[in-house]
């Protein structure tokens, strides 16, 4: 047991920290670019790029899903971990499907490739590095809290027993700003079901004909675009008012880091293709690639998705860590307060 231990700390200390991260990202940016200087990417070379990224997203995954079931002692840090563990499915199996696809069309298909297609593949690869680099990053965080928690919950062990029962009052309706009401409407868990069962629907009925006409494909890279930068401002905006707790602010930013990664990613390609797509286009593809690509628009609204649900446990995690963190004032006496 003690042996397990100290490896799992010396795997976080050297490999779950920001030299690896670089490291990582640097040699993906040099790969990348040397496979790309012929203008085409061949099969062996998407082999090596899709194995390199099928390893280190579910080889975190293990990691992140294992630690959400053995932390004991308080309940959000296995919250937090799920989330992260379910944002990080959410991109491996999509990773999967991109690659397979891809992997298939090189081996035995004959499609001719867009305009700029290497270009896009070499910025959606360097944007999933650099989403698996910001995991790497801040994977361990959650599991300082835990510590910094627990530690704190010795001293006052009434209080770490009766957290649960000591939230601060929920405002009403009427008492919440305009903007608290907006946020509160955004983040909601309803609302987040509504937009991905929307992007479902929106999908399947814009690929119904096995054709996307220009407008459909500026509507949905519009939406992708709203959504993800809506979302990359609120969680970036968390850790100002939250930023006491520092292994919490770096959770917030390692989050931040993975959703900015994403909407680049986003922006660019929807940009580069309106650019050069002129306004009665109509794509004309084989049917697995309408697929890839409704996969890749349902993919993205569920990870941003899941990543507001997971801020909402960050955030209840920051009240409960306050609240116990507290002294000399009653409890309940602050936490109607708050």
């Amino acid at each position: 047991m003690l042996v397990a231990m100290g490896a799992e700390e010396s795997f976080e200390k050297r490999i779950l920290n920001g030299r690896t991260a670089l490291a990582i990202l640097l040699v993906a940016v040099v790969w990348r670019t040397l496979i790309s200087l012929d203008g085409e990417i061949v099969f062996w070379e998407s082999l090596c790029s899709g194995v390199a990224l099928f390893i280190v997203g579910w080889m975190l995954f293990v990691y992140v899903f294992r630690l959400s079931r053995e932390l004991t002692g308080w309940i959000l840090t296995n919250y937090i971990y799920q989330g992260i563990a379910i944002g990080l499915v959410i991109i491996n199996v999509y990773t999967v499907i991109y690659y397979v696809m891809r992997w298939y069309t090189l081996l035995y298909g004959a499609v001719t490739a867009p305009p700029m297609d290497f270009v896009f593949r070499d910025i959606r690869y360097i944007a999933l590095v650099v989403f698996y680099c910001a995991v790497i990053w801040s994977a361990r965080y959650p599991k300082q809290m835990h510590e910094e928690y627990l530690s704190r919950s010795k001293e006052k062990t009434v209080m770490h027993l009766i957290t649960p029962y000591l939230y601060h009052r929920v405002k009403t309706l009427k008492e919440m700003s305009v903007k608290e009401l907006i946020g509160r409407v955004i983040t909601d868990e309803r609302t987040l079901l509504v937009i991905v069962g929307l992007a479902f629907i929106w999908r399947i009925v814009v690929s119904l004909d096995n054709t996307i006409s220009a407008a459909e494909h500026i509507a949905s890279g519009i939406a992708l675009i709203i959504v993800g930068w809506l979302f990359f401002a609120y969680i970036y905006s968390l850790p100002r008012k939250q930023g006491d707790w520092l292994a919490l602010v770096k959770v917030y930013h390692g989050i931040a880091l993975g959703i900015l990664a994403l909407n680049i990613y986003v922006l660019v390609y929807y940009g580069i293709t309106w650019y050069t797509m002129p306004s009665t286009t109509v794509e004309v593809a084989l049917s697995r690639e309408y697929l890839l690509s409704d996969v890749k628009f349902i993919a993205f609204v569920m990870f941003y998705c899941a990543s507001i649900t997971l801020s909402k446990f960050l955030k209840r995690a920051y009240e409960e860590y306050t609240l116990l963190a507290s002294e000399g004032a009653s409890p309940l006496h602050k936490g109607r307060e708050l």
